[in-house]
């Protein structure tokens, strides 16, 4: 379900943090706003998608060269917005908590290594996930 067909959200979330699924799966329970405005701040723009493997192997081989699916693609738009997709068929063994967390620090133009590691586990911990 996308967060602009809720009927408890209000305008200025729509603009600010959209969920879309496009698989069968479930969208996992997490706080992904708490975790979005903590980290990137109320007033980034973020679309959160999830999707199958079909999709995640397209941009994977379109933006990245890689022509198999992955776990989780981020893509900065503007300065104050941008997009994650988390494919919900290869969650395990991070589970979705982690890959948006990862996602964001991406966003934030955060590289692999101990201190996003540690920011991972850091933001895990205070979302108790």
């Amino acid at each position: 379900m996308s967060l602009a067909n809720s009927p408890v959200a209000n305008k200025e979330s729509i603009l600010q943090f959209s969920i879309f699924n496009n698989t069968r799966k479930s969208v996992p329970k997490i706080p992904f706003e708490k975790i979005k405005k903590k980290v990137l701040g109320e007033s980034y723009q973020l679309s959160l998608v999830f999707i199958g493997d079909t999709l995640s192997k397209r941009l994977n081989r379109i933006y990245r060269g890689k022509n198999k699916p992955t776990n989780v693609l981020s893509f900065p738009i503007t300065k104050n917005s941008g997009e994650i997709f988390i494919n919900l068929t290869r969650v395990k063994p991070f589970g979705p908590a982690y890959l948006f967390i990862h996602g964001i620090l991406h966003l934030k133009e955060m590289q692999h290594g101990d201190k996003m590691e540690a920011k991972e586990r850091a933001l895990l911990k205070e979302f108790g996930l």
